[in-house]
């Protein structure tokens, strides 16, 4: 039994009338008669009872037309998402991101208009540092990364990046500590003397190495006492007095009590998060999701300060 001749028996059913059911297919009443036949020959059960005063449906029959009218309601339902899924408007939406990025409140915003604006998609969002995102993409198993990577990150050919937030770096410190209250930004070399708490580099973020890059430009390295694999941990360290930690400044937004931040001066003190995609198979309603965020994220120049 196909979907052809669920259609056919539903419309006898409905009407009740083979003659009638034959005008509002557009066939021919012997091959629906044929049809029907079929059925009843596969399910080895009438389904109408014909007389001379017309067509009723018989129990076996009442049955199979609510089972029927379900299967054609889903069979509609199927071939509508997937039309939409053709078009960007329908379908599943693997993404992945990193910690800072759902402090942005652009990113929220996205999230929310997307859900907004096509209630059919899916979307499977979920927290994943920089390095495994970068290998979830290359394998397919994510439609779309946002990553912080390294200063020196050269994407892969197989990858397309767009920068959406740059931010400056801060010095995150208890609030208790001697350099507070700074009248304004602080210069590397002010920190010569302390312990750092730095993001481990397996979350391929690549802040122990700027952090480090930027310390042997001031003409020394930095002492990190600890590395750690979680930013809020670092945070909590920080409070506890445990060292201090160089972030983007986005990382105020947590809101850690005791902690306390001033911006670095200087140059090459910026970190700027990407939206990832691959290059060839993207499917539409990523594309759609991509053009959304460059929608709605400032401009990465513009987002130092924001």
């Amino acid at each position: 039994m196909d979907f052809r001749q669920l259609r056919y028996f539903v419309a006898v059913a409905e009407e009740l009338s083979f003659s009638r059911a034959a005008r509002r297919l557009h066939v021919s009443q012997p091959p629906l008669s044929m049809q029907i036949k079929a059925i009843e020959a596969e399910l080895a059960a009438a389904l109408f009872v014909r007389s001379k005063h017309g067509v009723a449906l018989t129990p076996a029959g009442a049955v199979l037309l609510d089972h029927a009218r379900d299967a054609l309601r889903q069979l509609e339902r199927a071939s509508d998402v997937t039309r939409r899924a053709g078009r960007g408007e329908a379908g599943r939406l693997a993404l992945a991101f990193v910690w800072s990025a759902s402090l942005r409140p652009s990113f929220t915003q996205m999230l929310r208009r997307f859900r907004q604006d096509y209630p059919e998609a899916e979307i499977d969002a979920k927290l994943m540092a920089t390095t495994p995102q970068l290998k979830a993409l290359a394998e397919g198993a994510i439609d779309i990364g946002f990553i912080r990577p390294s200063h020196w990150f050269q994407p892969p050919p197989e990858l397309s990046v767009r920068p959406l937030w740059r931010d400056r770096l801060s010095v995150f410190l208890p609030d208790d500590h001697p350099l507070l209250p700074a009248t304004g930004p602080v210069a590397i070399e002010a920190l010569r003397h302390e312990k750092f708490i730095a993001v481990s580099p397996a979350m391929g973020c690549g802040l122990t190495e700027h952090l480090e890059m930027l310390c042997s430009r001031a003409g020394f390295r930095p002492y990190i006492s600890q590395e750690v694999n979680a930013v809020n941990v670092i945070l909590g360290l920080v409070a506890a007095g445990v060292g201090i930690a160089v972030l983007p400044e986005c990382q105020a937004l947590t809101g850690v009590a005791g902690v306390a931040h001033v911006p670095l001066a200087g140059g090459g003190i910026g970190s700027t998060l990407l939206l990832a995609c691959r290059q060839a198979a993207v499917n539409p309603l990523a594309q759609r999701f991509i053009a959304l965020a460059e929608e709605l994220a400032p401009p990465p120049a513009a987002s130092l300060a924001a």
